[in-house]
């Protein structure tokens, strides 16, 4: 068997940077060997510009709303984002096909090659399908009022059952996960969690102030959310907690969890969290470019990190971004958290997103049979 072997300014192996002089080396396909130095790797380096890293993996976004791109206006906040969504999403279908592509080849050229993908419909399978990328399919529900609640699951495993449906593709995955805290009632999350085989979720979480708000006191935006949306809330009692507080205990021992947004989780919940780590696999997703559209804040990320709070990123959709580039991402919070070092974000971007995707066999560092990286 023939060898590729790659050297470049920097290489990144999913967790550190390797010392000067260190060579990537695969095979034909791109998957790993090993890295090297140059001397035990021999002749035919290919010498790149830039920094070599594993792919990115984009742990949080949307796909189907790709279309949307540009038609929303920026600062809104979360209450009026969510309504102009649901106001204005329904494009002809053709469009929406068109746009989905179209975003997928933005993903590819910039260096992603897994993404968490929330999934109201089917709109995006006929692309998933061409193995460009690996998916895991988050298949939401929603459902705030408890008499609907097993008409949305019904709904939900309906696409669900499309999704799972590709058994022969190795690069799609999916599980039934709940949208938001605010969204979703106790007799939905009961038939989410014990969906069998559901052990991978995610869930949007204290995006606004107003989130917290409701649990803790049935006041804030979100009572003119409900309104708009002509949503029956006489039967909710607020429980007096944070909605992150307020959710963890439904999940059970197996399962892990993804938190979206996380803009508005205070210290208390972080440590409301790590008591529950015996229970819960938590993996803390931001999408700060999204976090400046929608409300032109970011999350306290320095909070997470002395936290120790296994950290990811995600992209959110072209609904609330510019863009779907996680290079762009690592980008904004390197403005605000300078701080933070270079390879602490990549490895957010690489190993950490593969494990909070459950894709670590296969992406996320330069380990032996993993996939190959690219050059930046």
């Amino acid at each position: 068997m023939s060898y590729l072997k790659y050297r470049a300014e920097k290489i990144f192996d999913g967790y550190r940077f390797c010392e000067p002089g260190t060579v990537l080396i695969t095979d034909e396909k791109g998957v790993v060997e090993g890295l090297s130095n140059s001397t035990d790797a021999s002749d035919d380096i290919r010498d790149l510009p830039g920094i070599l890293s594993p792919g990115f993996i984009n742990c949080h976004c949307h796909l189907e709303l790709s279309h949307m791109r540009g038609h929303l206006p920026e600062h809104t906040g979360l209450v009026d984002f969510v309504l102009n969504v649901v106001d204005q999403r329904h494009f002809p279908e053709d469009e929406i096909l068109a746009a989905i592509e179209k975003a997928e080849d933005e993903m590819l050229a910039g260096g992603i090659v897994a993404v968490g993908d929330i999934c109201n419909n089917v709109l995006t399978l006929s692309q998933k399908r061409k193995g460009r990328l690996r998916y895991h399919n988050f298949i939401e529900a929603s459902g705030f009022n408890p008499a609907i609640a097993k008409m949305r699951f019904e709904r939900s495993e309906a696409i669900y059952r499309q999704f799972a449906g590709n058994t022969y593709n190795r690069n799609l995955s999916s599980s039934i996960v709940p949208h938001a805290p605010y969204s979703v009632a106790a007799e939905l999350w009961d038939l989410i969690i014990h969906f069998p085989g559901n052990q991978l979720l995610s869930i949007h979480n204290q995006e606004t102030a107003d989130e917290d708000q409701w649990f803790l006191n049935k006041s804030g935006g979100f009572e003119r959310l409900y309104q708009t949306m002509k949503i029956d809330t006489g039967f909710f009692n607020p429980s007096g907690k944070s909605s992150l507080q307020s959710c963890l205990p439904y999940l059970l021992p197996n399962q892990q969890l993804i938190l979206v947004h996380n803009v508005f989780t205070a210290a208390e919940d972080l440590a409301y969290a790590k008591s529950q780590s015996g229970k819960n696999n938590l993996f803390w997703c931001l999408c700060p470019n999204a976090n400046n559209y929608i409300s032109n804040r970011l999350p306290d990320i320095q909070l997470l990190i002395d936290h120790a709070c296994d950290i990811v990123l995600g992209t959110d959709s072209l609904a609330s971004n510019h863009q779907l580039s996680i290079i762009s991402e690592i980008e904004t919070i390197s403005k605000q958290y300078p701080d933070i070092s270079l390879e602490t974000m990549l490895r957010w971007a690489t190993s950490n997103g593969a494990r909070a995707l459950q894709m670590d066999a296969v992406l996320g560092s330069f380990e032996k049979g993993r996939g190959r990286g690219w050059c930046k």
